[in-house]
């Protein structure tokens, strides 16, 4: 079936044919100076499970908190609408081998959280909509596919 070109890359990812877990470049934007690249980082299978909302807000915290421990470049970590992954922009780093690093030293940061980075009515718009245990299994998931992060098609 032929679809209509969006404008909105994601869209035109055949979702059928991707398989989860991974990492890709999804963008880049080229400033004058600086680029802007998107990667998808890719926790479940699109279509056939969706990570708990609860959860997926959770490693949302860890994830854009305790990657910028590990580098300069993060401009933002955004959940996908379909709860089956995240979306990292970073200026000027243009290396899906750097990001996986990135990724998995987070991800074991996720494991070893105890508590869950700004986890208030304060620094948080849902701050009672978390659940440490079940981003924990799907950091462990996520790592459990380490090796195949480079393959996107299956």
């Amino acid at each position: 079936m032929a679809l209509q070109k969006m404008n909105v890359e994601s869209f035109n990812l055949d979702h059928t044919k991707v398989k989860a877990p991974y990492i890709r470049v999804a963008g880049y934007k080229e400033g004058k100076v600086d680029q802007v690249v998107k990667y998808d980082i890719r926790f479940t299978q699109p279509n056939v499970e969706q990570m708990p909302m609860r959860a997926m807000h959770t490693l949302e915290h860890l994830l854009a908190e305790n990657i910028r421990n590990y580098s300069d470049d993060v401009i933002d970590v955004s959940p996908m609408g379909c709860q089956t992954g995240f979306y990292m922009a970073m200026m000027n780093f243009d290396s899906v081998e750097k990001m996986s690093e990135l990724v998995e030293k987070t991800l074991k940061d996720v494991l070893a959280a105890e508590e869950i980075p700004a986890q208030n009515e304060v620094q948080c718009g849902f701050a009672s909509a978390h659940d440490l245990k079940g981003a924990k299994h799907y950091a462990e998931k996520m790592l459990a596919g380490r090796d195949e992060w480079d393959i996107v098609f299956g």
